[in-house]
């Protein structure tokens, strides 16, 4: 997803009406921007259907009203808008960006009596790594950044403030090599990564994080779904970093990765005589059968 955003050709919803991609804009003084009062949703298009619509809307709610926020749409009316919005844009395969943050009104950090703002971009959507990290799967660096405890953030909200730790984390591990970040909790288990939910094979059973202090995507929740209608037992545990080396394989899940396999993690720590935790090795992984079933049925369920 690289290029200018700012100038593009299409259109764009913005509290209630279709405007020129370029005319979509908000005030330097927004308290969304100074204050991170703003929440999101990503949304795919495939073959001209909307995936989960829905249900990424009904988050987008949700997520503002974890903020304290009320948005001036109702789900059917943010629906119809993304619907319209989509087609006007000839979407076919592509992407759907819903943001909602609150206005310019005040500049104090608490936010009362500050209007609440929907707009709905959609742009076409390219693959996320390079070609043939589908099928060899992408490298992950352990982060130093850590998910908080859910009494310090509002781990339910998909807001724009939780992802400051993925942008700090994502440019950490890209400075070491690898393509994206895997993120530990403040006590030191395993959680996701910068944009998508943890899934480990051990056993020939999946194991996923309990998201207790991170998103429950949708798209986990429907891999989930999907592995059990293949008689795949599901585990939901909190999962100590050290029990990577369990696993046979591992994959990621979101509405941008779909099913996204791990061949390998990095900057993992291991404690020796002469020098405690400072020993770094990488894990290796290939994408076995198990991956391999999940992608292909999600694959097939997002075109049905």
């Amino acid at each position: 997803m690289t290029g200018d955003f700012a100038h593009r050709e299409g259109v764009i919803w913005l509290d209630g009406e279709f405007v020129r991609w370029q005319d979509a804009t908000l005030h330097v003084l927004t308290h969304a921007l100074h204050y991170a009062s703003s929440v999101f949703e990503g949304i795919r298009v495939y073959g001209s259907k909307i995936f989960r619509l829905t249900e990424h809307t009904e988050r987008l709610v949700a997520s503002a009203a974890e903020l304290g926020c009320v948005l001036p749409f109702t789900v059917p009316e943010l629906d119809r808008a993304a619907s319209e919005l989509a087609a006007r844009n000839g979407m076919v395969d592509g992407y759907l960006r819903p943001v909602a943050w609150r206005g310019s009104e005040t500049m104090g950090i608490g936010a009362p009596g500050t209007s609440a703002h929907v707009a709905i971009a959609a742009w076409e959507w390219p693959e996320v790594f390079e070609p043939g990290a589908k099928l060899d799967g992408i490298s992950l660096h352990v982060s130093r950044w850590r998910r908080p405890p859910p009494e310090c953030a509002p781990v339910r909200a998909k807001g724009a403030g939780q992802y400051a730790i993925g942008t700090l984390a994502r440019n950490e591990a890209e400075a070491a090599g690898a393509q994206d970040a895997l993120l530990l909790d403040h006590r030191g288990h395993l959680t996701e990564a910068t944009g998508a939910n943890l899934f480990l094979v051990v056993d020939g059973e999946l194991h996923t994080p309990v998201p207790d202090c991170f998103l429950d995507g949708i798209t986990r929740r429907v891999v989930i779904g999907l592995a059990r209608s293949y008689g795949i037992r599901v585990v939901e545990r909190h999962i100590p970093v050290g029990e990577l080396e369990s696993a046979s394989e591992v994959f990621l899940t979101g509405t941008a990765y779909e099913v996204q396999p791990v061949r390998s993690i990095g900057g993992l720590t291991h404690a020796s005589a002469s020098r405690p935790g400072e020993v770094t090795r990488t894990l290796a992984f290939r994408p076995g059968e198990v991956t391999r079933t999940l992608a292909d049925a999600y694959a097939k369920l997002v075109r049905s």
